[in-house]
């Protein structure tokens, strides 16, 4: 009987072994995630919020904020993971439709389509007066307002969502659609977030996300073919 056991202990050993080693076995995944609403470290020392992630027409791995958090060359690491190190790296921007666009190591970064519970399931087109729109922003969270119209720049749109420093190039959806990037408040004379839960604050300038990637499309510019992870 004690060989029997001997044997038996013995065989279950040698197949647990044969299990941890065998091709195509799932191992541990300690990328960090990454997705639009994420908060970023721009050069060490600038809070910006990440727009969306996904990939590029060259297959590379694809990340847009506000070109005002940094230019090319800057480095980019994420805010729940400032530990890990440098993750990406802007390589290219518009500061007139204010985007930048970064390209982040795939082998450091995991691409999500639901960050916390903000989900972006593809691009949609600009919204028009009186639809629903929600951002997501490192400083303020989740907010929803409605769209006025068109800004006075070209590419931006007048929202009431809030936002504070942080939450530029903070993602802005219609039904889970990404529509914008925040880009800063429409005035300076009202306040820019929600007082006592009563939505009497600035609206916020946002800008198109249809424009930036047709610029960059258009310009053949890192980015160009840009589509965000599927949810």
């Amino acid at each position: 009987m004690r060989n029997a056991h001997r044997c038996f202990v013995a065989a279950l050993v040698a197949m647990l072994l044969m299990l941890q080693c065998a091709p195509g076995r799932a191992v541990a995944d300690d990328r960090v995630p990454m997705g639009g609403g994420a908060g970023i470290v721009i050069n060490g020392d600038t809070m910006c919020t990440l727009t969306t992630i996904g990939g590029d027409a060259a297959g590379e791995l694809i990340g847009f904020t506000s070109a005002h958090c940094g230019g090319p060359g800057a480095q980019v690491a994420a805010e729940a993971a400032e530990g890990r190190g440098v993750l990406g790296v802007m390589v290219s921007g518009n500061d007139a439709l204010d985007y930048a666009v970064i390209k982040f190591d795939p082998a450091k970064v995991a691409p999500v389509a639901n960050y916390n519970g903000f989900v972006i399931n593809g691009v949609g087109p600009d919204p028009v007066f009186g639809q629903i729109a929600c951002k997501q922003g490192r400083t303020t969270g989740n907010s929803c307002g409605v769209t006025w119209g068109p800004g006075q720049d070209p590419g931006t749109i007048v929202m009431q969502v809030c936002g504070r420093p942080g939450d530029s190039g903070g993602p802005v959806t219609v039904d889970n659609l990404l529509v914008g990037m925040i880009h800063g408040a429409f005035s300076d004379n009202l306040p820019t977030c929600v007082i006592k839960y009563i939505p009497l604050h600035t609206p916020a300038v946002v800008m198109s996300f249809s424009a930036a990637l047709a610029d960059i499309n258009a310009k053949h510019r890192p980015g160009a073919g840009f589509v965000p992870i599927p949810a």
